[in-house]
């Protein structure tokens, strides 16, 4: 056993010793967030931008509206697209190079949360139907890495989505806002030696079984659900992920008041 894998060995084990007795390497309770913050309005270039902090985990997010061409399937809808880049300074595990799997993971799974919570009318965004309607682009860059980027992520685009203003400069433009109207929040849950914990850190999600990331509305319901790792998860999981998830959600949701 080489040395990396004899310090993986004994992290693992302290982490997993510690789950069981409803601890964590941080002394946060298993239902605990980081500190978090969100700056709004942090790009000046862009319609809407976002800057938000979990822990030690840093995100930007940036949203700008062009003009472009409808789906065929949707011709009189306005286009959702969401990307995501892994800054290689974030990170000692991110490379420069083409999109991997977890950047392809982490935008779909903020695109999916932000579609399905119907949080943009995108009816609206019609400027001629079948010819042109308005591009709505969700660019997110992770700044620094110490986990939970799903949550980080889904935040600094709602708060970027929130925060956007219509300037003078975008042609064409007729609505009297930007048509928005909800607010979905996602909370992300590792499993750790049969515990579940809110907010993993990076330690934390190097030795999950599972994950599982719950995007909710104001009301409660549901929007979206992602499942990640390769353990299983039990109905008694889901059952308290799923109250978690709504009573951590509104915690969450004032940051984008």
């Amino acid at each position: 056993m080489t040395q990396e894998e004899i310090v993986a060995s004994v992290k693992r084990d302290y982490i997993f010793n510690l789950a069981q007795q409803d601890k964590r390497t941080d002394a946060r309770a298993l239902d605990q967030y980081r500190e978090i913050s969100v700056e709004p309005g942090w790009a000046g270039n862009a319609e809407g931008s976002a800057l938000v902090k979990i822990g030690n985990t840093q995100v930007l997010a940036g949203v700008k509206l062009e003009k472009g061409t409808p789906y065929p399937d949707k011709p009189e809808s306005g286009v959702l697209t969401t990307t995501a880049e892994l800054v290689p300074i974030a990170h000692p595990t991110f490379e420069p190079g083409p999109p991997g799997e977890e950047t392809v993971e982490l935008a779909r799974v903020t695109d999916r949360g932000i579609r399905e919570s119907e949080m943009i009318d995108l009816d609206k965004l019609c400027i001629e139907p079948e010819e042109e309607v308005w591009m709505v682009y969700i660019d997110i860059y992770v700044l620094d890495h110490d986990g939970n980027l799903l949550d980080a992520s889904a935040l600094a685009s709602a708060a970027a989505l929130w925060n956007v203003e219509i300037s003078e400069d975008l042609e064409d433009w007729t609505l009297p806002s930007f048509p928005i109207s909800k607010k979905p929040i996602s909370t992300t849950l590792a499993k750790v030696n049969g515990k579940l914990m809110v907010d993993p850190s990076f330690n934390e999600e190097s030795v999950m079984d599972a994950r599982i990331t719950i995007s909710t509305l104001e009301n409660g319901d549901i929007c979206a659900m992602q499942k990640g790792g390769s353990g299983p998860l039990t109905r008694k999981d889901l059952r308290q992920a799923r109250e978690w998830a709504r009573t951590k959600s509104e915690e969450l949701r004032k940051y984008l008041e």
